[in-house]
């Protein structure tokens, strides 16, 4: 299948059920280029908007936070946090960035500060493009949301400076062919940046959950970092820089009015030093891949 009819297959998502009222309404709210600024790593929209109703109806919001009008989005995830720390790590003035997994756009709203040449997004959650939509009426971005996944990079119609690939790799079940895929988006010389989980320890090992980690099912290999350096060696990247290693934190990643369910909270024991079944806690580690 091409990525056009991958694509117009896709489009077809926003005619379900849950997702065809949304856009409709969607379609209500004019198109704007209101004034925008972060502020403590909220990205903060001028506009007379103040519908919380709506905005709850796509509920869940992971990524943020936003605020638009005198609407406050309390994200579950504060997602500034993670960009804080990356963004020393970002050389994206005039590049063409991709946020693969990019959920309803947070980092791509905050890279418009650099002002990249070009923004695309992938990810295939029409509730996620929906959320995007709606903040972009007030934005009128440029950016592009492609309702695509990394599988698709390799067929992509063009190749990236920067990609970023954030809390992806532990959901695919073969982590090398996926690096590999994200290599064959990027130009010669460009830059990955990658997060993903890893577990402690000097060996070169991974664990692979029987069922669920963190009461997550689709998670796949969780490496130490050494062996996560040997996956991306696999992948053919040379020029590996580790950024960070952080645990999550309920400061970070909590329970809010905007998600339905748990969070962070529920998925650690008593007093947070395992998951639920026992594992490590969430750990993740940052790293910077260059492409050659």
């Amino acid at each position: 299948m091409s990525l056009d009819e991958v694509r117009a297959e896709r489009e077809k998502w926003f005619g379900w059920k849950n997702i065809a009222p949304l856009q409709q309404k969607l379609s209500e709210i004019e198109q704007q280029q209101c004034n925008w600024s972060v502020e403590n790593g909220i990205f903060k929209i001028e506009t007379d908007y103040s519908e919380k109703e709506f905005a709850k109806s796509m509920m869940p919001w992971r990524k943020g936070p936003f605020q638009i009008g005198e609407l406050f989005i309390d994200s579950e995830w504060r997602s500034d946090i993670k960009y804080e720390l990356l963004r020393p790590h970002l050389d994206i003035a005039d590049r063409k960035v991709a946020d693969v997994g990019c959920n309803n756009g947070y980092y791509m709203f905050r890279m418009l500060e650099e002002r990249p040449k070009k923004i695309v997004g992938f990810d295939p959650s029409p509730i996620f493009k929906t959320q995007f939509q709606f903040i972009d009426r007030f934005v009128d971005s440029g950016i592009d949301y492609e309702m695509l996944g990394v599988e698709h990079i390799p067929l992509y119609e063009e190749k990236f400076d920067t990609i970023l690939c954030l809390g992806v790799l532990y959901h695919r079940s073969d982590p090398i062919a996926t690096l590999k895929q994200l290599k064959s988006g990027l130009e010669k010389g460009g830059t990955l940046i990658l997060d993903t989980f890893v577990i402690d320890g000097d060996g070169e090992m991974c664990l692979f959950p029987e069922e669920r980690y963190a009461k997550m099912r689709n998670i796949y290999f969780i490496p130490t970092v050494k062996t996560l350096i040997n996956f991306c060696k696999r992948a053919g990247f040379k020029d590996i820089e580790v950024i960070d290693i952080v645990p999550t934190t309920v400061e970070e990643q909590r329970k809010t009015e905007w998600i339905e369910g748990e969070s962070l909270e529920h998925f650690l024991n008593e007093d947070n030093s395992k998951t639920v079944e026992g594992y490590q806690p969430p750990t993740r580690a940052y790293l910077k891949l260059i492409s050659t």
